[in-house]
């Protein structure tokens, strides 16, 4: 792109002012000192740090709840088929009530449901199921947002850099400075950069929730399968 031949050249000329001894410092300040190449992107760094706080609290958010909603008793449905197989309905749903997981929760209102007819039942199942899928997808929809709206609003920045830096150059006339273009190119340059790495690191994180989230349903689906195989079930 014309703008990176631009900046190589500024970042040349201002090497070259300056004597041997302080261009290796020089060099080194800028590659390390990120916190002074941050505020060289202007303002539009506000609202992609602001994205990258919102992207890094759902994703951590999200991440364990859930977590704790994969977590259950391996023995959960052989310990219902037995409370069911003896009558103790009472004993299932306090057991459902310790669980306290989407899926227990979901064989809790089928339990309920016992004695009515198997449709009504399953019915029920996939409702309370349903609810537990959106309370897990809980502001998912944001978080692709942010993946998405990141490197927009970055982009953005480039073009108002370079649109100032060549404002300046046109005004400065024959008279072109090196301070006058560096602050619209290096505006231009770290608002992509970091709009870029927001973008990128939400659109990974959303989609690792997205994979457990379906983990989960898969769980959830096969559980329900398993409780109404087991009302079809012959009593012993």
């Amino acid at each position: 792109m014309n703008y990176l031949s631009l900046i190589a050249g500024v970042q040349e000329m201002a090497q070259n002012e300056l004597p041997i001894e302080e261009q290796g410092a020089e060099a080194t300040e800028l590659t390390l000192n990120f916190v002074d190449l941050a505020f060289k992107g202007g303002w539009i760094m506000i609202p992609i740090f602001a994205l990258s706080v919102i992207a890094m609290y759902i994703f951590l958010e999200r991440y364990f709840a859930i977590r704790k909603a994969t977590k259950e008793d391996s023995n959960f449905m052989n310990r219902i088929r037995d409370y069911i197989h003896e009558g103790k309905i009472d004993s299932a749903l306090a057991l459902c009530q310790t669980n306290d997981t989407p899926v227990s929760r979901m064989i809790s209102k089928g339990v309920k449901r016992i004695g009515r007819p198997l449709n009504d039942v399953h019915a029920a199942i996939e409702n309370i199921g349903n609810l537990e899928v959106s309370k897990l997808e809980k502001n998912l929809p944001t978080l692709a947002t942010v993946a998405g709206a990141a490197p927009m609003i970055g982009f953005l920045g480039t073009v108002m850099g370079m649109i100032q830096a060549f404002y300046d150059m046109s005004n400065a006339g024959n008279n072109i400075d090196v301070s006058l273009l560096s602050s619209g190119i290096y505006q231009a340059m770290v608002t992509t950069v970091a709009g870029l790495t927001v973008g990128i690191i939400a659109y990974f994180a959303y989609n690792i929730l997205v994979a457990k989230v379906e983990k989960v349903v898969f769980n959830m689906e096969a559980t329900t399968t398993e409780f109404m195989d087991l009302l079809n079930e012959p009593i012993k």
